[in-house]
């Protein structure tokens, strides 16, 4: 008789081997090249943005932002690493620890926060930096929404799921909202619309959906302002809104995207480089954070900018072909997640320094300076290539089950 071949599915002889021929060991898989390639573009462009940006915000110090920038880089991308060698389908299992540790980080910043001159309390302060919960909170909530739907799998159509999907997702990014951190409240739910659109939540529940968000927006945007309710901070809703009329606010709420388009439109096709003048004049508030696509337009004009949103594009396509090739439905939930997150922020960003969108305060991943926002994101990355590290093993498992 022909003896039956025992080589296990997740071992690969190494013929080689020091130790005798045939000792086995572990398949290892490199990362995604090109979206290691997106990433590591993305935080260099930063730096070049930062370090003509920030030169002048502390005296004497023209490379403090650079180089805090450039550590959260190296910690974000070491931690990528390791959650890129961990098996992210262990995770599943700790659905309501990692959904109880995003409410409790959430509710922490609202109790220890420390509030800024406009009164918001995002953040709570360290000695070397600041925590902010909503921005980790990204992380948390993709994977706890992942492991529910994956858990709820033979109920994905029903109202009941959708239901406690969204309300799941709700309760933080209300909390977050109070902060008032309304951008990462709006990517919540963003989150949570993608999560439910790839299970195969049906049209007319995602419709249903969608005429919920226009009733809640009007609601808090017209109708409770008109009855003298200030759902969200009279501000915050002019800045909402200022997109809408710039001409006639340019002084006020709509300042920024005013002096942000004229940065951009200044840089014109190959930038102005360390000669900007909006930029380095500190004509365009927050040219680090919110509106840093306007410093990159003015410095290096449209050819940076196109290559900064072709990195852009470059993360989000290796992303969508990480969700199609994850082994089981827990992986491309959080793909989807993290997909969602990216998109998003990148188009509202974008959106907001070109005067399309209405200024929410979301940041531009990888680009805007901020520990908390640099890390969150190369840890969804970390997710993404380990996903893609699975599957590549589990499709290479499956070509040498099909061989023998």
């Amino acid at each position: 008789m022909t003896p039956t071949s025992t080589t296990s599915p997740i071992e690969v002889p190494d013929e080689g081997h020091a130790h005798g021929a045939g000792a086995p060991r572990q398949l290892r898989l490199p990362l995604d090249p090109l979206l290691t390639l997106a990433t590591i573009g993305l935080g260099i462009c930063s730096i070049l943005t930062l370090g003509v940006a920030t030169r002048e915000f502390v005296p004497g110090s023209p490379h403090y932002y650079v180089d805090r920038q450039a550590i959260y880089l190296i910690v974000g991308f070491v931690l990528m690493l390791v959650l890129s060698r961990l098996d992210y389908s262990r995770l599943r299992q700790l659905m309501y620890p990692i959904y109880g540790a995003l409410i409790l980080s959430i509710l922490a910043v609202l109790v220890l926060g420390h509030k800024t001159a406009l009164g918001a309390q995002r953040a709570i302060e360290f000695p070397l930096f600041s925590f902010q919960a909503s921005e980790i909170g990204k992380v948390f909530l993709i994977l706890a929404l992942s492991a529910f739907v994956v858990s709820r799998s033979r109920h994905l159509r029903e109202l009941e799921t959708t239901a406690k999907v969204m309300l799941a997702a709700l309760v933080p990014a209300m909390f977050v909202v109070i902060q008032p951190d309304l951008g990462s409240g709006l990517v919540y739910m963003a989150i949570a619309f993608m999560l439910l659109f790839v299970a195969g939540t049906t049209w007319r529940q995602m419709t249903g959906l969608v005429a919920l968000v226009v009733l809640a927006g009007a609601f808090m945007l017209v109708v409770a302002p008109a009855a003298g309710v200030h759902v969200i901070k009279t501000y915050q809703v002019e800045r909402l809104t200022a997109f809408l009329h710039p001409s006639t606010d340019s002084k006020k709420q709509g300042y920024q995207q005013e002096e942000s388009k004229v940065a951009i439109g200044a840089g014109q096709k190959t930038g102005r480089g360390v000669n900007s003048t909006q930029i380095k004049g500190s004509y365009v508030p927050e040219d680090d954070t919110d509106f840093i696509f306007a410093a990159v337009g003015e410095q290096y004009g449209f050819v940076g900018a196109a290559l900064v949103l072709s990195l852009y594009a470059l993360l989000i396509w290796r992303t969508l072909r990480i969700l199609v090739m994850s082994k089981d439905l827990f992986g491309s939930l959080i793909a989807a997640g993290v997909v969602a997150m990216l998109m998003f922020q990148v188009f509202v960003n974008v959106g907001m320094a070109v005067g399309i969108m209405p200024i929410t305060g979301v940041t531009l991943p990888l680009m805007s300076y901020g520990g908390s926002s640099v890390i969150t994101t190369l840890l969804a990355i970390g997710l993404l290539q380990s996903i893609y590290v699975q599957a590549s093993a589990s499709q290479a498992m499956k070509g040498r089950v099909y061989r023998y």
